[in-house]
C-alpha cells in the first residue's frame, strides 16, 4: 500500500505545507542499488583509539577516503571513542561532531565505535562508554533527511572483525535502521571474494517465505548468492512455488507446528544440501485480542508458531550439525516484543521470547562457531499493516525518526548482513529495523 501522505509531502504544495505547519517530513531514503556509491560523500574520521587505523584502512580500500573535516560535504562522520576513559573525555564527541554534523549530506551516516562497558578495566571508563548510548540515540533523532546514527561496541581483539558491520551501516542497506547499539566480538573472519555476492555457494533456509517480509528475505539472500530453500504452509503452496522459482531456489511445503516438521526439514537439508549455512526464522502469525477477551487457542497458536517452533527446529538442526561450521541463525522478533502493544499480549510474549532465545543460545553456539541474532521490525509496509485502521496505520508510520514506514527489503538487508560470512563476530544482538521508533526507545 502506498504512503499517500509521503507522496504529498514530496510534492511542491506538500513541501510548502510541511514547512509552514511543522508537519512530519518523511525524507526519501537512500537504499542500496547495485553499482551505486557506498556513501553520498566522503567519510570524516575522528578519535584516537585502537580502531582508528583499521577503520582508516577500510575506508581507503572502499574508496571513500578519510578526509579532513571541512574539505567536502561528508557522507559519514565516524568517531573512535575507545580512548575515552572517564566522563570528562566525552567532550571529544562534542568537539568532533559540533562543527561537522550540520554539514552531513542527506542520508548520511553517524557512527560511534566504542568499548563494551562490561569489558572496561575501571568503573569510570565503563561509565563513559555506557554514556555513548544516550549520545547516539539523541543524535539519531536530531539528524533528519534520512540520516542515521549507530553505536558499535567492539570488544578488544575484535578490531579486524568489524568490516561487514561498517559496510552495512555506512551503506543504503541500513536505510531504516537507526539509533541501534551493536556488539562485535572476536571471530575468525571469512572475507568473501566478492562483497557483492558474499553468499555464493551457501544454502539458506527461510521460513514464512511465500509473501511479504519472507519473500523479500528470499530475494535478497538469493541476490547475494545463496541458494534459498523457501518454507511455508501447504495452503500457500502456489505463492511459495512462485517465490522459489523467481529466486532460483527450492520450495518446501511444511507446517512448522507439527511434531514431524523439524525432522522433515532436517531430512530435506541432509538429502538435498548436506547442511545449511543460514537459517532464518521468519514465519509468524498474529491473533490480536485484549487479554480478557482472548480465547486460549489464540494464545497457544501464536506462542507455538512464533516461538516454540523456532526452539524445536534449532534443537534438531544444531544437534544434527546441520548448520555447517560457521552457520548463521537469524530470528525475526518485533518492536512489540520490546515495548509491548495493546491487544497483543500473546504476540509480544512470543517475540520477547525470541529475544530471550537469542540471548540464551548465543554463548553456547559461539563455542561451535555459529552465530544467532534477532531483528525486531517496527512498522513495515506489508499487507498486514495495510489492513490496519487508518489512524493506527498513520501513527505507526510517523512515530519514528524517519516519519514513514519501512519496507520489507529493509528487514531483509539487515538479515543479509547478519548472515554474512564476515559477520562471525556479530552474535547475541537484537537489531531494531524501525526507523528509530519512539516505541520502546
Amino acid at each position: 500500500m502506498s504512503d499517500r501522505y509521503a507522496s504529498f509531502a514530496h510534492s511542491g504544495p506538500g513541501r510548502f505545507m510541511v514547512r509552514r505547519l511543522g508537519l512530519p517530513d518523511p525524507p526519501r531514503l537512500r537504499r542500496y542499488r547495485a553499482g551505486g556509491p557506498l556513501l553520498p560523500g566522503p567519510a570524516v574520521l575522528g578519535g584516537a583509539g585502537r580502531l582508528v587505523e583499521p577503520i582508516r584502512k577500510m575506508l581507503q580500500d572502499l574508496g571513500v577516503g578519510d578526509v579532513p573535516a571541512g574539505d567536502a560535504r561528508p557522507g559519514a562522520l565516524i568517531f573512535d571513542a575507545t580512548a575515552i576513559t572517564e566522563s570528562g573525555g566525552l567532550r571529544a564527541l562534542y568537539d568532533f561532531y559540533h562543527p561537522t554534523v550540520r554539514s552531513l549530506a542527506p542520508s548520511g551516516r553517524v557512527l560511534v565505535l566504542a568499548t563494551p562497558p562490561d569489558t572496561c578495566p575501571a568503573h569510570r571508563e565503563s561509565t563513559a562508554q555506557r554514556a555513548l548510548q544516550g549520545f547516539v540515540r539523541s543524535v539519531g533523532k536530531e539528524l533528519g533527511r534520512g540520516s542515521t546514527a549507530q553505536l558499535i561496541y567492539v570488544m578488544p581483539g575484535a578490531e579486524q572483525a568489524i568490516e561487514s558491520t561498517l559496510r552495512f551501516f555506512l551503506s543504503g542497506r541500513s536505510a531504516y535502521v537507526s539509533g541501534q547499539v551493536v556488539h562485535v566480538g572476536p571471530a575468525t573472519v571469512e572475507a568473501p571474494e566478492d562483497w557483492e555476492r558474499p553468499l555464493d555457494g551457501r544454502t539458506a533456509i527461510v521460513t514464512g517465505a511465500a509473501r511479504g517480509i519472507g519473500k523479500a528475505i528470499a530475494e535478497v539472500l538469493s541476490r547475494d548468492g545463496a541458494h534459498v530453500v523457501c518454507v511455508d504452509l501447504p495452503a500457500v503452496g502456489d505463492s511459495l512455488a512462485g517465490v522459489a522459482n523467481s529466486v532460483g531456489g527450492t520450495a518446501l511445503q511444511l507446517d512448522l507446528t507439527t511434531d514431524e516438521a523439524p525432522r522433515r526439514l532436517a531430512e530435506h537439508i541432509m538429502t538435498r544440501h548436506v547442511h545449511a549455512d543460514i537459517l532464518v526464522h521468519n514465519a509468524g502469525i498474529t491473533r490480536d485480542k485484549t487479554l480478557g477477551k482472548m480465547a486460549v487457542e489464540l494464545w497457544d497458536s501464536v506462542i507455538d508458531v512464533n516461538l516454540a517452533a523456532q526452539e524445536r527446529i534449532n534443537d534438531v538442526l544444531v544437534a544434527g550439525d546441520l548448520l555447517g561450521g560457521s552457520g548463521r541463525i537469524v530470528s525475526v522478533s518485533s518492536v512489540s516484543g520490546i515495548a509491548g502493544n495493546r491487544g497483543q499480549t500473546n504476540y509480544a510474549t512470543s517475540k520477547a521470547g525470541v529475544i530471550g532465545l537469542v540471548e540464551a543460545m548465543a554463548p553456547t553456539l559461539a563455542a561451535r562457531g555459529l552465530t544467532i541474532n534477532a531483528v525486531a521490525p517496527g512498522f513495515i509496509e506489508t499487507s498486514m499493516t495495510a489492513a490496519m485502521p487508518m489512524f493506527v496505520r498513520e501513527a505507526g508510520r510517523r512515530m519514528n525518526s524517519m516519519s514513514q514506514g519501512g519496507l520489507p527489503i529493509d528487514v531483509a538487508e539487515t538479515i543479509a548482513w547478519l548472515s554474512h560470512p564476515a559477520s562471525g563476530g556479530v552474535t547475541g544482538n537484537v537489531v531494531r529495523v524501525c526507523g528509530q521508533s519512539l516505541l520502546g526507545a
